[in-house]
């Protein structure tokens, strides 16, 4: 078993409310990473010299987002769901399309947001190790039907 491992090992089976992840080298290195946290299955991504963490599937329809391509919208840095090319915001979970005016088809299309639809967690790095901690927001989002217990019993009815 590595570093990263242990680490995960260890910190997954305590009651802490920040769980460790793996170490910044790894992580850095990785670029991103999947994994469980508390029965809810997320991806950290290391982009801009920043770390950020998303729920794993898109809320669309479920798109597993740690194969997406990276794209910058309006300066923002987005994960693009592989399956429907839906931009998220890394940072704030926000969604972006891009709006055309019917009336005006001459004007060129603008980047609009739909609001936050992704829940994003918290990160944080202390000494050489990277800790993840939960949303603990009430505000229910779509991502968080992928956790929810219709979708789990729907994906395992037994």
């Amino acid at each position: 078993m590595d570093e990263a491992s242990s680490i995960l090992s260890r910190s997954t089976s305590e009651s802490s409310e920040w769980v460790a992840v793996g170490t910044e080298a790894e992580l850095k290195e990785k670029r991103r990473k999947t994994l469980e946290v508390s029965n809810r299955k997320v991806t950290i991504f290391f982009q801009d010299v920043r770390f950020y963490v998303l729920d794993f599937h898109c809320y669309h329809a479920g798109g597993p987002l740690d194969v997406g391509n990276i794209e910058e919208v309006n300066g923002v840095s987005c994960v693009v769901c592989p399956w429907h090319k839906y931009k998220i915001s890394l940072g704030s979970g926000e969604g972006f399309y891009q709006s055309i005016d019917p009336h005006d088809r001459k004007k060129p299309p603008c980047w609009k947001s739909k609001g936050v639809k992704q829940r994003t967690h918290h990160i944080e790095v202390r000494g050489q190790t990277v800790y993840v901690k939960l949303s603990t927001s009430k505000t229910e989002l779509e991502s968080d039907h992928y956790y929810s217990k219709k979708y789990r019993e729907m994906m395992d009815p037994s």
